[in-house]
């Protein structure tokens, strides 16, 4: 049962930027496994990064506190990394985020590992959606993402790689 300070909490949260991706919400991103009231009244947070050595886990961490402190004060952050994140737990809408900020998005499932195994792999374009698209670099703006560039429109774009 989730009680109304939970509610409350789950609120807020759902307005917590990504700070890598500042148009996404962590909640959006999938980054937030779980919100309970223990029972000694603390609520707990699971935040789940994106991969085990994301160097915004901190900022995350201190943007969440700066949110909740002012509404919450017995509260606390696990971070946990079991079952690790995967790009499925990225909403659809955050998807459509990404292409509308000029990132395509992991596209299916996490199944579709190409780029992990170094095979090619059909990224389209999220400016004009052209298919002919290359890989520029396997590391993009952050490590998650990789660089490419649409033949059709010349356009350098991120691709968020599937994990």
């Amino acid at each position: 049962m989730v009680t109304e300070r939970v509610a409350r909490v789950q609120r807020v949260l759902e307005q917590v930027m990504d700070p890598e991706l500042p148009f996404l919400t962590v909640t959006e991103l999938g980054m937030i496994r779980g919100c309970s009231e223990l029972e000694d009244g603390t609520i707990e947070i699971l935040l789940t990064p994106t991969y085990s050595g994301c160097p915004a886990t901190d900022a995350i961490q201190e943007d969440i506190e700066a949110a909740l402190s002012p509404m919450e004060t017995r509260f606390k952050i696990r971070v946990v990394h079991a079952p690790t994140w995967t790009t499925d737990w990225i909403s659809d809408a955050a998807r459509e985020k990404m292409r509308q900020n000029g990132i395509a998005p992991p596209e299916g499932s996490s199944a579709d590992k190409a780029f992990l195994l170094g095979k090619a792999q059909e990224v389209p374009c999220p400016r004009c959606n052209g298919k002919d698209t290359k890989l520029v670099s396997p590391f993009g703006s952050t490590a998650c993402k990789a660089h490419y560039q649409c033949n059709a429109c010349a356009e350098p774009f991120d691709h968020f790689k599937c994990f």
